[in-house]
């Protein structure tokens, strides 16, 4: 009998585990029918392509890789502009859609992705030009406010918020952003790393109000459409309104049917083959991945989430070798999801930011001791063409030495670097081990002595006498 697979929601997660089956399906002596239900209209869209969009380097319609279309034309039951209203685990695994539906599934998958954060003043209000930025329908009605917009007020102070700020003061907005101290991206940056960041977005146009004071009092509307907000005693003029203040995991589907949600991420429960829990079991057929789910921290061993494309797409492959190794009973098929480092890079108005593993202060809060060197230095040789200055901090556990976590700013090279220092955090490279490490030269590509040398031997309490 055709094995039935439902997949709830089209984010990168729920996509690549329907590409991953796809992939697969021929596989399948007994056939397999894959279905993929989503509220958005589109089909898989490049949701980390759109704050490029916003800043005019391409169009919105651009961001999406393939149509509904093309996923009907291989056989998949794709429903756009659809919503699943009730799971039950219980009764023969039942999904109960909108339309009163009845959907029996073999394999369900959960990645309802997430929600954006909005404060009470926020949702209080109906003017035009006040929005959130969470998928492409967002940043469309955004590019459209910001075509007479003169103004521009962006509330958080994460990569999403400082990534819509960017695109504003690139299109020629007044950019105010308002969030929390004690830094920008406080989650994947220490407050010296946080400040660099700050005073080179500070150079491009963009005002930042971190203060844990104060609050938005208001947001006032002149017909309808935002006129300013309110900061404190301050009223700042504002045409248009981003809020971006984080993402919750949307759960509420999974909590309704009885799925375990973490205490402290609020993200779905699951084991490492991403099978969600419910009761005191995990549910054999029942996954979940992506922005909804609960991760374990690679460092610190503490529930959290980790609301990432790459995170999404690593999941989505354990799921899809989970599922094949139960269909054709193959045990050397199964796989798991390791606890997670984070990765991280970004392109902000230029400045290029990556962060890989723990803070300085992830690590205090977790109990653990750290060590830290920082080095500035350039990526090539100074007298060639190119050669950009990079910051690079590095954080080592203090009783062992290991590598534990690394942040980086520059211009150039940044991405490659957060994927190295990724392995050597889950290689357990320590400080020693890494300031004698051979690295490859040329004057055109790298220095003969590295940054990361300097930033490992500061860590160590050497100084550098090249």
């Amino acid at each position: 009998m055709t094995k039935e697979v439902v997949i709830i929601g089209g984010g990168i997660g729920g996509i690549y585990v329907l590409r991953n089956l796809l992939a697969k399906k021929d596989a399948v002596k007994e056939g397999l029918h894959l279905t993929l239900i989503k509220r958005e209209k589109s089909g898989w869209v490049s949701v980390c392509g759109l704050p490029f969009a916003l800043r005019g380097w391409y169009g919105i319609d651009k961001t999406e890789i393939n149509k509904p279309q093309f996923f009907l034309d291989q056989g998949v039951d794709f429903r756009t502009g659809s919503e699943v209203t009730k799971i039950n685990v219980e009764e023969n695994s039942v999904v109960t859609l909108r339309t009163g539906e009845v959907l029996r599934y073999d394999y369900l998958i959960i990645a309802t992705g997430r929600k954006p954060a909005v404060p009470a003043v926020v949702e209080k209000t109906n003017l035009e030009g006040v929005y959130t930025f969470n998928n492409e329908d967002d940043a469309r009605k955004i590019e459209a406010a910001m075509k007479d917009a003169k103004n521009a007020f962006v509330y958080g102070h994460g990569i999403g918020g400082i990534q819509v700020a960017s695109a504003f003061s690139a299109r020629g907005l007044k950019t105010t952003l308002f969030g929390r101290p004690p830094s920008l991206i406080a989650s994947r940056l220490d407050p010296d790393m946080g400040d660099m960041l700050k005073e080179w977005l500070e150079k491009a146009g963009i005002r930042f109000i971190l203060d844990s004071e104060k609050g938005i009092t208001a947001i006032k509307g002149d017909g309808g459409r935002v006129k300013s907000v309110v900061i404190g005693e301050e009223e700042i003029p504002a045409d248009v309104v981003v809020i971006s203040m984080g993402k919750k995991p949307d759960v509420s589907l999974a909590k309704e049917a009885g799925i375990e949600i973490g205490e402290e991420s609020h993200g779905i429960v699951t084991d490492s083959a991403m099978h969600v829990k419910k009761g005191r079991r995990y549910v054999s057929n029942v996954y979940s991945v992506g922005d909804c789910v609960e991760v374990i921290d690679g460092i610190t061993h503490r529930p959290r989430l980790n609301q990432a494309a790459f995170a999404a797409v690593v999941q989505a492959k354990v799921v899809t070798d989970n599922v094949f190794s139960d269909i054709r009973g193959q045990l050397d098929l199964y796989s798991s999801y390791e606890p997670s480092l984070g990765p991280t890079a970004a392109d902000f108005a230029g400045l290029l930011v990556g962060s890989v593993g723990v803070t300085s202060e992830a690590a205090s809060r977790a109990g653990l001791k750290t060590v830290s060197g920082k080095a500035t230095k350039l990526t090539k040789a100074r007298y060639f063409p190119g050669a950009k200055p990079l910051t690079l901090k590095l954080i080592f556990d203090a009783y062992t030495k290991k590598l534990i976590g690394a942040q980086m700013l520059g211009e150039a090279t940044v991405a490659e670097r957060v994927n190295e220092l990724a392995v050597a955090i889950y290689a357990g490279i320590t400080a020693a081990e890494m300031r004698n490490m051979e690295r490859c030269y040329d004057p055109s590509l790298a220095l003969l002595i590295d940054v990361t040398i300097d930033a490992a031997e500061a860590a160590m309490g050497i100084t550098a006498v090249y």
